[in-house]
């Protein structure tokens, strides 16, 4: 059921390159708008009391049977909580497995001179310091809207985005979440279609 934007607690959109976090309710729904299309939203969630407990790719991919999610996954922590709970989804298309892009993985997939392009680890450890946490916390993201198919030799390839200008994915909190999301920067690779663009933030009470 759509919900109505002016009965959010927040709504705000999100530049591109930009990192971000917030602890989202138990009972509470989040939206992660798609504004121009093809962008990649790569988000990391932690149990807020206790961000050792984190949300865990293995778990979730091994309880649902897929490595991609949509619309009923259960993202599962590394303690087997339900951290969130997708209700809606118009993409139908995120990756769980891809990883988010590191300065590293700008060297080794693009050239040196790439190394020191902004990343999302740049972003998420910007975030993270905020927070006063640890590097080591930055583990499992999923990739939202980010088209990451198996090849026939078992490969993942990162390939143009599937998501329209507007697509959204919609979740409801199980419990108190932190919530931590870098707005792709990434130019090097199609998953932003070489153009990184902003992305809107909903949140409401249920």
């Amino acid at each position: 059921m759509s919900k109505n934007i002016e009965n959010a607690i927040y709504n705000e959109k999100l530049p591109s390159g930009l990192p971000w976090g917030r602890v989202i309710k138990k009972g509470q729904t989040f939206r992660i708008v798609d504004l121009e299309g093809c962008q990649a939203v790569d988000t990391l969630f932690y149990n807020a009391n206790n961000v050792n407990d984190r949300y865990s790719a293995t778990d979730t991919i091994r309880e649902q049977g897929s490595i991609f999610i949509t619309t009923g996954t259960k993202l599962l922590s590394s303690d087997d909580n339900v951290l969130m709970e997708i209700v809606e989804d118009t993409c139908g298309n995120h990756d769980t497995l891809g990883g988010h892009c590191s300065a590293e993985s700008n060297s080794v997939r693009f050239g040196l001179n790439k190394k020191y392009m902004h990343s999302c680890r740049d972003n998420f450890l910007t975030v993270i310091s905020q927070l006063e946490m640890n590097p080591k916390d930055i583990t499992n993201n999923i990739n939202f809207f980010m088209n990451v198919p198996v090849e026939e030799d078992g490969h993942l390839a990162i390939v143009d985005g599937i998501s329209k200008p507007g697509d959204y994915i919609e979740m409801q909190a199980q419990m108190d979440t932190l919530v931590l999301i870098s707005n792709c920067p990434q130019l090097n690779n199609p998953c932003n279609g070489y153009n990184p663009t902003p992305i809107q933030l909903i949140i409401w009470d249920n």
